[in-house]
């Protein structure tokens, strides 16, 4: 089947001219103030999976293919490609005059070397490198993948929108280890950071690129299209306080406001200056993540026992409230209403929660009070939510918990150390993918089993490994159906991650902006006034 059926089926160089209508507006319409999830901690969007790098990716950087709102890819630094030898090679052309923001030009080797930092880290690169026997720049405007067999999901993977996405970089730059985090940020995309203006934990300033080239022809829609920039300066700014937030919004000091909380939406939704709406129809996935590597977590009998205290109910009331519409339980691996989704294995998640059975078979497997260190983050008020309830899981379940009480820069950088829990390490966080990113085993990144080099975690599990190898490989929707069946399985009695629910979060922003996207915050076709 084609893979892009099934998504279509679910869900130095003259400086361009500033748009006319642009030069017309008043210097307030020409900047844009927006509210993010949480401050850029990580600037490279290549070494975290964290969305609100993943957006700042979005404005600095560019992809070779876009998505569009069927979930198909759609050429962006692409002028197209060429599929030969029965799909085993297939050459893709760059766009002539792209630059890079420092005035290089981007040639082919950029991408090769973009690509291949990508792909160390990401679960549909990491399917696409093996299929690979070899990936070259073949002149300064194309690049061609050379495959040990046919890739359906080539054109996705260099698409998908979810993190780590496939941003293009200088080589210079590329060619950094992928476990070492970039130091300098120079894209191609519509806006340049400025990294002079930074303060950390307050304010990210972003300035309209005058090089940038959009596309030529095609719609707007999430990741693909003509990137027209309407905006001189985008500011972000930090504000971990709900209350603050939502006063700059209301008195238009804020112009967009990334994720309001579930507390506030009905204040802000009186106000009649003031947009709510919901944004990702795939939902955000919340998850409990353990770390494989350290006891108590490397061992599969206790990641189980905590099934039967788990309450997904819980984690979503706490995160976006009572309304039932806006969240769902009994969700496993994939998202509720997508191909894959089942209730195979689901039964440990579901009936009334005992905790004096979860303490028995706590320990039965071997748990003997070995201190967990659940880390959490307090400026982020989803993960806030994810994380007290998780804590208040643990401790009733009768584990030694260290809650870790900090800001989600801190727990991005903290997740990546593989260092026992007591030596700087950890054994828990929570999270959230969307449900896009989730929609299959391709690019599921929490159901990898690939030891070191898996998401953060890194648990070792053969047969969810070779049940995905053989998921790429089944020649229909049945047969993938009936593996994802099985990864579901195998995947709760392994125990990666607790799935904690599905929600959907709207964003708010002022009625004098037009132009928003959905998917994901993304700052072109956006106007004011």
């Amino acid at each position: 089947m084609d893979r892009r059926s099934f998504l279509l089926g679910t869900a130095g160089a003259a400086t361009l001219p500033l748009a006319a209508p642009a030069l017309a507006q008043p210097a307030g319409a020409r900047v844009l103030k927006f509210i993010p999830q949480a401050d850029v901690a990580v600037i490279d969007p290549i070494v975290t999976t964290a969305y609100v790098t993943r957006n700042h990716g979005f404005v600095v950087y560019d992809t070779l293919y876009g998505m569009d709102a069927q979930f198909k890819p759609q050429p962006q630094m692409a002028e197209g490609h060429r599929v030969e030898e029965d799909g085993r090679r297939v050459s893709i052309t760059l766009r002539s005059g792209l630059k890079f923001h420092d005035g290089a030009p981007v040639l082919a080797k950029d991408a090769v070397a973009s690509i291949k930092r990508w792909w160390q880290r990401d679960a549909m690169g990491q399917a696409l490198a093996a299929a690979t026997e070899e990936l070259a720049a073949t002149d300064d405007r194309t690049l061609t993948f050379r495959l040990k067999k046919p890739f359906a999901l080539l054109l996705d993977a260099l698409a998908k929108p979810g993190s780590p996405v496939c941003f293009i970089m200088p080589e210079r730059i590329a060619q950094t280890d992928a476990n070492t985090p970039i130091k300098e940020v120079i894209g191609s995309g519509p806006f340049r950071f400025k990294g002079d203006e930074r303060v950390p934990g307050s304010l990210v300033v972003y300035e309209r690129n005058p090089d940038y080239l959009p596309r030529e022809g095609g719609s707007v829609e999430w990741t693909s299209g003509p990137k027209r920039a309407n905006f001189d300066r985008v500011e972000w700014h930090v504000i971990p306080d709900a209350s603050t937030a939502a006063g700059a919004l209301q008195s238009g000091e804020m112009d967009w406001w990334e994720q309001p909380t579930a507390d506030l939406l009905p204040l802000l939704k009186r106000n009649r200056n003031i947009k709510v709406e919901a944004y990702d129809p795939t939902g955000l996935m919340a998850l409990c993540r353990f770390n494989h590597l350290h006891p108590p977590f490397n061992n599969p009998g206790i990641r189980r026992a905590l099934l039967g205290a788990t309450n997904q109910a819980d984690y979503m009331t706490a995160v976006i409230g009572t309304d039932p519409s806006t969240w769902r339980d009994n969700v496993g691996f994939f998202p509720p209403g997508t191909p894959f989704a089942s209730d195979v294995g689901l039964a440990p998640l579901q009936g009334p929660r005992d905790y004096a059975k979860v303490r028995r078979d706590l320990a039965a497997a071997g748990y003997k009070g070995e201190k967990v260190v659940l880390i959490a983050a307090t400026d982020f008020p989803s993960l806030n939510a994810l994380g007290q309830v998780c804590l208040d899981m643990l401790q009733k379940s009768g584990m030694n918990v260290d809650f870790v009480a900090t800001d989600w820069g801190s727990v991005v950088t903290r997740r990546a150390n593989r260092n026992p829990p007591d030596q700087g390490g950890w054994s828990i966080f929570l999270t959230f993918f969307t449900g896009l990113d989730f929609f299959s085993p391709a690019g599921h990144l929490g159901l990898r089993g690939n030891g070191l080099n898996a998401w953060f975690g890194w648990p070792t599990m053969p047969k969810l490994e070779a049940l995905r190898s053989e998921w790429l490989d089944a020649p229909n929707l049945a047969e993938q159906q009936r593996i994802a069946r099985e990864i579901q399985e195998e995947g709760m009695r392994e125990v990666p991650y607790i799935p904690a629910g599905q929600y959907f979060q709207p964003w708010t922003y002022r009625t004098n902006i037009s132009g928003v996207l959905n998917g994901l915050p993304m700052f072109w076709n956006v106007r004011k006034g």
